[in-house]
């Protein structure tokens, strides 16, 4: 058994969590995965998992391991590329932290037709509104919705999020429909709470170049952007989302923007991935793929 096999077995399973899943990826059986794992412990000296019948986790000399493990096997990936050239086909495990319903709206469609494209290209999702540490958890790329704060990363913008105040034709034919945000006051809100804080965000305008944060009184206040969709939908009153959110309802009639002149600034979309790496073909490619779609589909909103 060679060196690399076990190191190689250790860091899927570190990454995956899993031998069953390690194991999945290398074509091997779970027994091999701890038999390789094992062989590896007793060489190094060290325990480098804590093992229960529902769980694997890492221990500390595990953590310090894996995070060597991962660099050296991104290098090599990145030697492979070198070697290949830079027209060389996106194959292997592109592993990506997505935001949910962006995640699900936007990039699962594009995704799809990347993993159509190129068979031997397949993905691991997360899915999640909170942002991970792509470098602590193996992880190719991240798309974000906010200025990149993390030095580690590179980053390329491919998306934009605008955030509209809509309703539905029958809320306004009657409430009335306001043309400035003075003629807000009396109107029912549907608000956004944040499910990790539980904080209010406020309504966000702009006027005279100066961008005004408005904590109206809510008639209803969701913690998921499609449910504030829904309840707009159905008449329940204003309500602030994203865009790309509206854009079905809002092509079919069932939703109308207001104040559409005192938009606030839209908000990057990013593709980050860890900065001191040559980017993967499988990253390339997906950022490309993003890039273009949604620069289609802004395109078609402007027409």
């Amino acid at each position: 058994m060679s060196g690399f096999s076990r190191f190689l077995a250790f860091a899927c399973a570190a990454r995956h969590r899993s031998f069953a899943r390690a194991g999945r990826e290398l074509a091997v059986t779970p027994s091999t995965v701890a038999k390789r794992i094992g062989g590896l412990e007793q060489e190094l000296g060290v325990k480098l998992f804590h093992r229960t019948t529902r769980q694997v986790t890492l221990t500390v000399d595990g953590e310090v391991l894996y995070a060597r493990c991962e660099k050296i096997l991104a290098d090599i990936g990145e030697l492979e590329n070198l070697a290949a050239g830079a027209n060389a086909m996106p194959r292997g495990e592109l592993r990506l932290n997505l935001p949910i319903t962006y995640g699900k709206r936007v990039v699962m469609p594009v995704l799809t037709r990347l993993l159509r494209t190129h068979p031997e290209l397949r993905a691991d999702v997360r899915l999640s509104d909170q942002q991970c540490d792509l470098i602590k958890e193996g992880m190719d790329a991240a798309v974000r919705i906010m200025p990149l704060v993390d030095s580690r990363l590179a980053s390329r913008q491919v998306d934009e999020q605008a955030l509209i105040l809509c309703a539905s034709p029958a809320y306004l034919q009657e409430h009335g429909r306001p043309s400035h945000p003075a003629q807000l006051h009396g109107h029912g809100f549907i608000v956004f709470r944040n499910p990790t804080s539980g904080r209010e965000r406020p309504v966000q305008l702009q006027a005279a170049g100066e961008v005004l944060d408005l904590h109206p009184a809510y008639r209803m206040i969701v913690d998921d952007g499609e449910g504030m969709v829904q309840a707009a939908r159905h008449g329940a009153g204003l309500t602030q989302v994203p865009d790309y959110m509206a854009a079905e309802e809002m092509a079919r009639g069932r939703l109308v923007e207001v104040l559409a002149d005192f938009r606030p600034p839209a908000m990057p979309v990013c593709v980050v991935w860890p900065g001191n790496r040559l980017m993967p073909a499988r990253v390339r490619a997906f950022i490309d793929a993003l890039a273009a779609h949604c620069g289609q589909t802004r395109e078609g909103r402007r027409t």
